[in-house]
């Protein structure tokens, strides 16, 4: 009745277990060593609909300048599929919003160049101009900027999502990966390929 996940947490328990009884010379042999491991039951993430991605980009307070950060940041994820890390590991020189790209470093260190949209670059644009001079204290060359002008973080960033989609009434479980989920599923479903979606992912 245990999830696999469960399952295999307690058999890797109990072969260590094993192990030590082994060199301890406790038991002649190890009966766990041919027990194979539960697979792992594919999960698929959740997904915003585009009406509630909607209500989520509309829900901070632009008239602050947390709310302006938040929308810029909340846009920013959703035009580019960024993941969390990417998106609060933005520096300003990662930023060109003449030409409509930022640069990021993803896994394994790869760079990759990724287009913004008029609607991101000019929430950005808005964010910079009234919202983070505001936020910034000291030298931080950080894009996203916290409530003490620290860079801000990624648990920083969840709690900031958890808290606009409960304020816009959204029930279902969301976190910034469901940003980066709902942006690919929005751009197949309107028709883009799939490889062109993986290549900006």
């Amino acid at each position: 009745g245990l999830k696999t996940t469960s399952i295999n947490r307690r058999l890797t328990a109990i072969r260590q277990f094993f192990r030590f009884l082994l060199q301890e010379e406790l038991v002649d042999s190890d009966p766990t060593r041919d027990i194979v491991r539960a697979k792992k039951a594919l999960y698929l993430p959740e997904v915003l609909s585009i009406e509630e991605v909607d209500r989520l980009l509309g829900a901070p307070d632009c008239s602050t300048p947390l709310g302006l950060r938040d929308k810029a940041m909340l846009e920013l994820l959703y035009a580019t599929g960024l993941r969390v890390s990417e998106l609060v590991g933005l520096k300003l020189q990662n930023l060109n919003l003449h030409v409509g790209y930022l640069m990021t470093r993803g896994k394994g260190g790869k760079e990759r160049l990724v287009p913004l949209g008029e609607s991101a670059q000019a929430r950005v644009q808005e964010y910079l101009g009234r919202g983070r001079p505001q936020l910034v204290h000291k030298a931080v060359d950080a894009l996203f900027c916290s409530n003490r002008g620290t860079a801000m973080t990624r648990q920083n960033f969840w709690y900031i999502i958890k808290r606009h989609a409960a304020d816009c009434g959204i029930l279902k479980p969301i976190s910034p990966h469901t940003l980066r989920h709902s942006f690919a599923t929005h751009l197949l479903s309107g028709g883009a390929d799939l490889r062109s979606v993986q290549m900006m992912l």
